[in-house]
């Protein structure tokens, strides 16, 4: 019985050994491909629902994908999850929302933490969609207005998925389920012309006829849910009492962490399961199932947490996890009700089917001996399996390292090898090597798969993206006659602009770099990336001669300076690590009752900020923070927390600024935040009376001062603190 056929034969809930991870999703490729269903692969994280898509892809790139994400955030936690991950949630809901009308081979792949989710209903993922044709009548605000509702952000220029611009007649648009973004072009209400463009240069790539956009987010903002969203909050938690997430939701808008009140926002939530068939096939990969109960725990942990620090969940508003997630119980009755497998890489029972698929050999034993070549050995094991009968594909990790394996595995005994791109043309080439990120290899039927890490090891870093040769020339016409630019071999010259070459016969566009005494050097455009603006304000005397030895001296020096220092910093660091300082933690809820008094929604990159420095304060080490940001981006909260966190737990704080008028107004906000809490705030500047100074100094002496703000003067030697637990020196000008 082939892999494909014992699949199809499961009707309830079966365990299905000797099958790795690869073999399982290959042979659930196999089962859809021959039965024409639809077919559900649940991997235990992100990373393994990645490789299993890429499997599934080589398999059979025509077949349908569905690839259904999690939230990237941990339950209850207080950020949203990342536009991307909302965007290609929302349109994977959106395309099972719509699995009956298609009726096509399909494979969703998902993981655990997705499958208990709970998720808006199917009939609403349906509905919200917004199609457009060119040359149809399209209401250029109805679609706008679309956008808005449905989570899409305004900006000025698409960059990333979920994102939307308007300049006149002219709408860009990135949906969730688009390689690229969009422009539509308007002329009054009528759809004149769509076309795809690159993200990066804004160019345009190819003309379209239609589009069909999904939403970014599982809470729409309309006028019936925002209706609803007020009635449920009442009816859960009170009255809002000026609780800033509710405004923020009741006037639109997405503050981090709302998707935490997802239920609020729906008259009621569905699962994964809902939106398939009985009939639909779930195949639990390795560790799901455990991964699905570990997920719960998880949530069932956070929210305990949560409802502690609060005081209970109404005051602290927060939801329970059965109305955000299945329980076990209910996700033991959804499983059982269907038609499941089990996958396990063990060997088989009596009570289990067995697959037939076998693990891959790892060549360690072959690396670690330095009179043997790992190379041969796994040539050899190539034509051993090719002697069974077996297919084998060499699965590199990449593009590049496929052609060294065609290159490497032919000086050792592998002659013919084929670059195949697909697993129908892999098998018709017998042994051949193909572009497959897998990390551990696998035989299942007739074909055998050795993956790269198998011979060389477990890869330290996932491949680098390259930059396109299109990017360069833009960078190049940035770039002005006159400029000064650093090459990276010849030293500092004067770019004099982008000449033309008749090199072999063709023309070729090169960079004029202009040295002292007149040399020039003329660099190919497709490795400007030799090159680099000259950072100095000071140009006189900076144009090195070429072939001199003046760059090549600063380069040495330059070095040997960096290394001096890097030296001097794993030092600091090095002792920094092992010093014991004051763990600093004021208590989840007088924490939050203060940051909520902050009267705006944080950025993300404010809350990032404001996490790192908290962590630093109750980690029991010294902390060495740098916090940048232009003036109006929220530094001065990312202070105040700190502050307040140090300062409630007996710490003193002392606040430097450059100036006495940003001291004053350090002071004055400051004072504003705290007041009403058991802390005392003083100045110390040339603003206050000789009078006010000495009763600061003495108070800072005592430790009935808890916060000063000054300038350098905080510095002399006659300020002696009684506790300085933190120090937050503002650098602004």
């Amino acid at each position: 019985m082939t892999p494909a056929a014992l699949l199809s034969g499961i009707s309830g809930q079966q365990t299905v050994a000797c099958a790795p991870f690869g073999a399982d999703v290959l042979a659930m490729v196999e089962m859809v491909q021959s039965t024409g269903g639809v077919a559900v692969y649940v991997a235990r994280d992100d990373k393994q629902a990645v490789t299993a898509l890429r499997i599934a892809e080589f398999s059979d790139p025509g077949l349908d994908r569905i690839h259904l994400p999690a939230w990237d955030t941990l339950p209850y936690d207080r950020v949203s999850p990342s536009p991307a991950a909302a965007a290609r949630r929302c349109a994977a809901l959106a395309r099972l929302s719509r699995l009956a009308d298609v009726q096509k081979p399909t494979l969703v792949v998902t993981t655990a933490a997705s499958l208990v989710q709970r998720v808006p209903t199917s009939a609403l993922m349906r509905a919200a969609s917004f199609s457009v044709n060119v040359g149809e009548p399209v209401a250029q605000q109805a679609l706008t207005e679309y956008l808005s509702v449905n989570g899409y952000v305004r900006v000025s220029t698409v960059r990333e998925r979920g994102e939307y611009a308007v300049r006149g007649g002219i709408l860009d648009i990135f949906a969730p389920t688009s390689a690229e973004p969009l422009r539509l072009d308007f002329f009054g209400d009528f759809l004149e012309g769509l076309r795809s463009f690159d993200a990066e240069t804004q160019r345009s790539t190819a003309q379209l006829q239609g589009a069909a956009f999904a939403p970014v987010s599982e809470i729409l903002f309309n006028d019936d849910v925002l209706s609803r969203f007020r009635e449920r909050y009442l009816e859960q938690f009170g009255p809002p009492s000026g609780d800033p997430m509710y405004e923020a939701a009741r006037a639109s808008i997405r503050r981090q962490g709302v998707e935490n009140w997802l239920p609020l926002f729906h008259d009621h939530l569905e699962t994964i399961f809902d939106y398939l068939s009985d009939s639909t096939f779930v195949g639990l990969g390795h560790l799901a199932s455990e991964s699905a109960h570990e997920r719960l725990s998880q949530a069932q942990d956070y929210y305990d947490a949560r409802v502690e620090a609060a005081g209970d969940a109404r005051s602290g508003r927060i939801l329970s996890p059965k109305s955000l997630y299945l329980d076990p119980g209910e996700l033991g009755e959804r499983i059982s009700g269907g038609r499941v497998a089990r996958f396990t890489s063990g060997d088989a029972t009596a009570a289990q089917s067995n697959l037939g698929g076998v693990a891959g050999r790892d060549f360690a034993p072959e690396r670690s001996k330095l009179d043997e070549n790992v190379f041969e050995a796994a040539g050899a094991h190539a034509k051993a399996l090719r002697a069974e009968g077996k297919k084998v594909v060499l699965a590199a990790w990449s593009d590049g390292s496929a052609e060294r394996l065609l290159n490497v595995f032919e000086d050792h005994g592998l002659p013919d090898l084929d670059r195949a791109y697909s697993l129908p043309a892999a098998r018709s080439a017998g042994i051949a090597v193909s572009e497959l990120a897998i990390e551990s290899g696998f035989t299942l039927g007739d074909t055998a798969f050795i993956a790269e890490p198998d011979i060389l090891g477990d890869r330290l870093a996932a491949p680098r993206r390259k930059r396109k040769a299109a990017n360069f020339i833009a960078e190049a016409a940035a770039l002005s006659v006159g400029d000064l630019v650093v090459h990276v071999d010849h030293g500092v010259a004067r770019y004099s602009g982008l000449k033309t070459l008749d090199l072999t016969g063709a023309p070729h566009d090169c960079l004029e770099l202009e040295y002292a005494g007149g040399d020039r050097v003329f660099l190919p455009v497709e490795n400007i990336d030799l090159i680099s603006r000259f950072g100095s304000e000071d140009a006189a005397g900076a144009i090195d001669k070429l072939g001199g030895a003046g760059w090549q001296a600063r380069k040495a020096k330059a070095k040997k300076r960096i290394l001096e220092m890097a030296a001097e910093l794993m030092e600091v660091a090095a002792q920094r690590m092992l010093r014991k300082g004051e763990v600093a933690d004021a208590g989840e809820g007088i924490y939050e009752e203060f940051a909520a008094r902050f009267p705006y929604a944080e950025t993300d990159d404010q809350l990032h900020a404001i996490e790192d420095v908290l962590g630093d304060l109750g980690s029991g080490r010294p902390m060495d923070r740098l916090v940048c940001g232009d003036v109006g981006f929220g530094k001065t909260e990312v202070a105040l927390r700190g502050a307040f966190v140090a300062a409630m737990t007996g710490m003193q704080v002392a606040i430097i600024a450059p100036t006495t008028i940003l001291a004053r107004q350090h002071f004055n906000t400051f004072s504003e935040r705290l007041s009403g809490w058991p802390l005392e705030v003083r100045q110390l500047s040339r603003l206050v009376t000789p009078k006010e100074a000495s009763e600061t100094r003495a108070g800072v002496k005592s430790g009935t001062v808890n916060v000063v703000v000054g300038t350098h003067a905080l510095l002399a030697k006659s300020i002696e603190f009684n506790n300085l637990g933190l120090l937050i020196v503002d650098e602004e000008q």
